[in-house]
């Protein structure tokens, strides 16, 4: 099957609170890129479902975010395309990106290196990158 991602993912372990048809699911992501996500669920989703999401972040705080299905596979879980993300959420999801993937070699653009975000830097000894049972 030929590769449909624009950007390269990298693997996590990070909470993830979704909400959508007057339910809320406590999820895992376990890998992401600047472009979206791989949820791991039994959930069922639908291909092209949109679905309001809430990343806990590292440093602990929790990150909004719009997403549309990309693809599910049954019992296993589902990609996400980040949709609508303003300039912060892009800028946080490529903070993000490099934080856990310092090897990375290109740039991540100049807004990195010349805004800070003001909360505490990622804390990447700390990162759980081990995923463990999920729903």
């Amino acid at each position: 099957m030929k590769e449909k991602r624009s950007q390269p993912r990298f693997e996590v372990c990070f909470d993830l609170q979704w909400q959508g048809s007057g339910a809320h699911y406590n999820l895992r992501i376990a890998d992401i890129s600047e472009g979206g996500c791989y949820v791991d669920t039994i959930l069922e989703v639908t291909k092209g479902e949109i679905l309001f999401l809430k990343m806990l972040m590292p440093e602990g705080d929790w990150f909004d975010v719009q997403g549309v299905v990309a693809h599910h596979s049954l019992r296993l879980g589902f990609g996400v395309r980040f949709i609508n993300l303003n300039e912060e959420q892009r800028r946080r999801i490529r903070l993000l990106v490099h934080q856990v993937n310092p090897a990375r070699k290109e740039s991540p653009g100049p807004s990195l290196f010349f805004e800070r975000i003001p909360e505490v830097p990622l804390p990447l000894g700390q990162i759980d990158v081990t995923c463990h049972e999920v729903m």
